[in-house]
């Protein structure tokens, strides 16, 4: 049974939400961020781990298993998913079995179950209308994707304090390396 409301069978999944974002926005953003590109840690290392991270929000059931082939699906998916949060623009997804359904509204919905249903259900999140707020941290050695809840969505990355101290000292350090060497030349002609 696929479930975006963040529950699932056995018990409440209560991940840190994002005040007032609906939980499809959050699960586009913990798929993408299963790859901490900083520490090089990968929550989907086997289909195994795929298959648990799937259960664990209730988009698979206990006795769906995953294959190298749902692995590879699902890989491809978060990666193409970090790149379109990081232009906001046309990537290449993987090939998933959804359908448009329009009660009264349109909807994309999941056409299997199992693995290839939740992979497809987290790939119908995208077209919730929180899609623009999600974004992926400009910081190159970061990339972790985050919900930007800042009233003109203007934010850059996850966390001031972590890699927006770090962008900006480095630009800081870029300027005054710049200035050292103006300087110097200007020194070395009187």
């Amino acid at each position: 049974m696929i479930n975006l409301t963040g529950g699932r069978p056995g018990g409440p999944w209560e991940p840190p939400y994002s005040k007032g974002m609906p939980a499809p926005a959050e699960l586009v953003r913990d798929f993408v961020n299963t790859l901490d590109v900083e520490c090089g840690t990968d929550e989907l290392a086997c289909p195994e781990e795929l298959a648990l991270w799937l259960r664990e929000r209730g988009l698979a059931g206990p006795l769906d298993r995953a294959t190298d082939a749902d692995l590879a699906t699902a890989l491809a998916l978060r990666e193409g998913l970090r790149a379109a949060l990081r232009t906001h623009h046309d990537q290449p997804l993987p090939v998933l079995p959804l359908r448009l359904v329009v009660d009264p509204l349109p909807r994309l919905v999941p056409v299997e179950s199992g693995i290839p249903g939740a992979l497809a259900a987290i790939a119908a999140a995208v077209a919730d209308a929180s899609w623009d707020r999600l974004k992926v941290c400009a910081e190159i050695t970061c990339q972790w994707a985050f919900i930007d809840v800042s009233k003109n969505r203007s934010r850059s990355w996850c966390s001031m304090r972590v890699c927006g101290n770090r962008t900006k000292t480095r630009a800081y350090r870029a300027r005054k390396q710049g200035s050292r060497r103006l300087q110097a030349s200007n020194t070395d002609t009187v």
